[in-house]
């Protein structure tokens, strides 16, 4: 995508503070670069700890691929940090449908461009007790099968040991790795002609998952769970801050309800 002078000089700026920032907390080691579609195309990684849009961006902008991310709505009201995302050209999102069909446009016009777009179909920090990829949501494969963009699977772990899930202080010693790897792009094409009705997109859905978690499992030298976490199975909201307590997590959203969720996964249901 053809950055504006001024979207190009903002992200300069960021990544001058971002990138010695992480550096400095981990090593890194990426594999599948080569992997990166030449146009624009959608990322899809999991997403595990706060500082997980930090591991991708930081993994995008090294290529010179500008990370774009679909983030709350709200977030652009707050000082300082909203003019940032709109300088850089982050997508807000909001709940209502016409909302999110003007932010879905908004993507496709970005990766029509030759942008990358992140987005954590997961909607918020996975609420596995062991950090597998839970249940996705649809928004993503929507987009992919209305479009023909790339869906490019990604999984990355370490971070979580520099922050936790909901830790409310970093791990910085000893110095940590975090491991990103990028898959191959997800082969959609069973999809193509067959309505966009929540059985289609549920069935795309579960394949773009499927994708994240066996790059995730790879990584972590494990098998995953044989069942994907489904939050509402175990009463949990599938949307805001949840706290883990006795090793359990505690959904917080009810009484916390002015909690952000960091990136959206689903905006069409």
């Amino acid at each position: 995508m053809k950055e504006s002078a001024k979207s190009h000089a903002t992200f300069v700026a960021v990544a001058g503070i971002v990138r010695p920032l992480m550096n400095l907390l981990m090593n890194k080691k990426w594999e599948g670069l080569e992997k990166l579609p030449a146009g624009g195309f959608i990322a899809v990684p999991n997403h595990c700890t706060e500082i997980d849009p930090l591991v991708v961006g930081h993994m995008l902008y090294n290529q010179k691929r500008m990370p774009h991310f679909l983030a709350k709505a709200g977030l652009f009201k707050v000082p300082v940090l909203g003019a940032v995302l709109r300088s850089t050209k982050q997508i807000p999102v909001e709940r209502s449908t016409t909302g999110a069909n003007r932010s879905l446009q908004l993507a496709k016009e970005v990766v029509s461009e030759g942008g990358a777009i992140i987005i954590y179909p997961e909607g918020t920090l996975t609420r596995d007790p062991d950090l597998w990829p839970m249940k996705g949501h649809t928004g993503a494969a929507r987009m992919a099968l209305e479009s023909g963009i790339p869906v490019v699977p990604m999984a990355h772990w370490g971070a979580q040991e520099v922050l936790p899930r909901y830790a409310k202080r970093m791990y910085v010693f000893p110095r940590k790795t975090s491991r990103l790897v990028v898959g191959d792009p997800v082969d959609l094409r069973a999809f193509e002609g067959r309505p966009l009705d929540r059985a289609t997109l549920t069935e795309a859905t579960n394949v773009i998952m499927d994708a994240i978690t066996g790059l995730l499992a790879g990584l972590r030298g494990e098998e995953p769970p044989a069942q994907r976490w489904d939050p509402a199975a175990h009463n949990q909201s599938t949307h805001g801050r949840i706290v883990e307590r006795r090793g359990t997590l505690a959904d917080k959203s009810a009484q916390d309800g002015n909690v952000l969720n960091e990136n959206i996964g689903d905006n069409t249901e």
